[in-house]
């Protein structure tokens, strides 16, 4: 659509497209001069420089330059921003019309108010409890899921506890009586110890008995002249007595 009736839509619905991008160039160049203000004075301070004298001249021409040279460029930069906001943001399609003075008053019969419109309404009241009664129940279920969740976990703990326990038991169980073996091991080792020793004891004193009885009836030889002076019966008889 041609420039003028772009306008002339815009300014029916109160819209000025060219006060805006005015108002923005002037936006624009208020910050880049405030910023070259601010670059010069800065400069100054840092290379101790006074308005009087002539570097503060050369410095200022040395921020202008710079100045001018970025302000050329954002020239041309933002005018060619100004051509696509009025050729593409703020432009009007074809066929494109103002609404009539009946839609503007509000004639549409989209905005007739329709008679099924109370049924509507009601429908989705009742729609709208529904739901408010759906949402109740559904948290009491996830209450009561809670609930069987916490009683199933307690369950499954006092489970535990008692396997635990039996464990433990059945350890203690196996435990004592294998202390009870090994007591009664030991007891049996201890008396069969003592017993073995009290029939070495017989054993020793029977024999000593025997030498003892064998000397006391063996008849009186004088064994100092050697064994040639015995006869045959007394070598017999001694030699009986000490293999006995």
């Amino acid at each position: 659509m041609e420039g003028s009736e772009c306008e002339a839509i815009f300014e029916s619905l109160n819209l000025k497209p060219q006060l805006f991008i005015n108002e923005t160039l002037n936006l624009v160049d208020e910050i880049v001069d405030g910023a070259f203000h601010h670059f010069h004075l800065e400069a100054s301070k840092l290379l101790k420089i006074d308005g009087s004298d002539d570097r503060s001249q050369d410095l200022q021409k040395g921020t202008d330059y710079i100045h001018h040279t970025i302000q050329a460029t954002l020239d041309k930069r933002l005018s060619m921003w100004e051509q696509y906001c009025l050729r593409h943001c703020f432009t009007v399609p074809n066929g494109f019309s103002l609404p009539s003075e009946e839609e503007a008053s509000g004639d549409d019969p989209m905005d007739q108010v329709d008679p099924n419109d109370e049924q509507v309404e009601v429908q989705l009241a009742n729609l709208r409890n529904k739901l408010a009664e759906a949402e109740k129940e559904c948290a009491e279920l996830i209450q009561e899921l809670q609930e069987l969740e916490r009683k199933s976990t307690m369950n499954n703990q006092h489970i535990a506890s008692v396997n635990e326990a039996l464990q433990l038991y059945e350890r203690s169980s196996a435990h004592d009586m294998f202390q009870d073996m090994f007591r009664v091991a030991s007891e049996l080792r201890r008396k069969m110890e003592q017993l073995k020793s009290k029939q070495m004891e017989e054993t020793e004193h029977n024999r000593r008995t025997r030498l003892y009885d064998a000397n006391v009836d063996m008849p009186e030889c004088n064994f100092s002249n050697g064994l040639s002076k015995l006869n045959l019966d007394d070598f017999q008889e001694f030699i009986a007595t000490m293999n006995s």
